[in-house]
C-alpha cells in the first residue's frame, strides 16, 4: 500500500495529469472512475490504484474486474489521503488507471472507407471531448488535428466523453498539419 505523498508512482501520476508532454514522452495517460478504468482495454492497462475505501467498499467490483488475469502486478492500493493527491477531480471515486495510448498511423486511418473529424486549433479540452463523444454517435473513425490543438489525452478532454471511453479506443487520431 502506497501511504506517502512523496512516492515515485504517485508523483508520475500527478505529473501525467498535468503534463501533456509527459503524456506524449510516455504514450500514457489517466482515466479517474469507475466506468472509464472499466471500458479500458485490459491490455492497454499500466496500473489502476485504488483507495483504501474503495476497496473496502467495492470488493466484489475488483474481483470483478479480475486484474490478477492480466499477468502483472497491476493494482495497487493508497490511502484515501493519497489518493484525493493523485486525483484531478475535485470528488474522485476512489479508482483510477494509466493507461497506454493507442498507436495511430494515418494510412490505417485512411484505410477503408474512412468518416473523419477535422479539428483545427481548438483549445477548450471540453469542447474536444465533446466534438469525440458526438463524433461516435455519427459513425467517425478518425480525427486528424493540427499541432496547436488541445491535447486529447488532457484529462478534462477525457472526463467530456462522458465515461465514453471507447470513444478513445475507437476513434484513430492523428496531428496532421494543414495546408
Amino acid at each position: 500500500m502506497i501511504t506517502s505523498t512523496s512516492s515515485s508512482q504517485v508523483k508520475h501520476v500527478v505529473n501525467l495529469q498535468k503534463k501533456a508532454k509527459l503524456r506524449k514522452e510516455e504514450k500514457q495517460f489517466v482515466v479517474e472512475g469507475v466506468k472509464m478504468v472499466s471500458e479500458a482495454p485490459a491490455d492497454r492497462l499500466v496500473k489502476v490504484y485504488v483507495s483504501e475505501t474503495f476497496k473496502a467498499d467495492n470488493e466484489e467490483f475488483l474481483e470483478r474486474m479480475n486484474y490478477d488475469s492480466i499477468g502483472k502486478d497491476v493494482l495497487e492500493i493508497v490511502t484515501d489521503n493519497v489518493f484525493m493527491r493523485m486525483a484531478d477531480t475535485q470528488t474522485p471515486q476512489g479508482i483510477m488507471a494509466v493507461v497506454k495510448m493507442k498507436n495511430n498511423s494515418l494510412s490505417d486511418m485512411l484505410a477503408g472507407n474512412p468518416l473523419l473529424i477535422l479539428v483545427e486549433n481548438l483549445q477548450d479540452p471540453g469542447n474536444l471531448g465533446t466534438i469525440l463523444r458526438m463524433g461516435e454517435g455519427a459513425g467517425v473513425t478518425g480525427v486528424i488535428m493540427s499541432p496547436n490543438t488541445v491535447d486529447i489525452y488532457n484529462p478534462k478532454t477525457i472526463r467530456s466523453t462522458m465515461g465514453r471511453t471507447h470513444t478513445w479506443v475507437k476513434i484513430t487520431v492523428h496531428r496532421q498539419h494543414f495546408l
